[in-house]
C-alpha cells in the first residue's frame, strides 16, 4: 500500500460514491489499510443486542471506513480540494503544503 497523503484531523472531501461533494473532517485514519473513516460520510445501519443489564439494543448509526483515494484534501486557506505537495523549512522539517496556493496544511 502506498503512503497516505491525509491524516487525522485534516477537512476532506469525497470524489466519489453515494456522499460525493460531502465534507467532513477525519476521525480515524488507517495507513494499512489504506482507509479512513470521515465524520458523517458512508453512514451504515448496526443492529446491537444490549449486552449488560440496563443496556439500550436497537438500531445505531455510524460511520464505516471508505478508501482514501475516495477522498481530496481541501485547504484550510483557499478552501479548494488539492492534492498535497511536500517541502521542507528554513530549519530543514518537512511540510505538506497546498498545491494551488502554497499555503501549509
Amino acid at each position: 500500500m502506498s503512503k497516505m497523503n491525509i491524516r487525522k484531523g485534516d477537512t476532506v472531501v469525497v470524489l466519489s460514491g453515494k456522499d460525493k461533494g460531502k465534507q467532513g473532517k477525519i476521525l480515524v485514519s488507517m495507513p494499512t489499510e489504506g482507509k479512513v473513516i470521515v465524520e458523517k460520510v458512508n453512514m451504515v445501519s448496526r443492529h446491537t443486542k444490549p449486552r449488560q443489564q440496563g443496556e439500550q439494543g436497537g438500531i445505531i448509526s455510524k460511520e464505516a471506513p471508505i478508501y482514501a483515494c475516495k477522498v481530496q484534501c481541501v485547504c484550510p486557506k483557499c478552501h479548494k480540494p488539492t492534492r498535497v505537495a511536500h517541502s521542507f523549512k528554513d530549519d530543514g522539517s518537512k511540510v505538506r503544503v497546498c498545491k494551488k496556493c502554497g499555503a501549509e496544511l
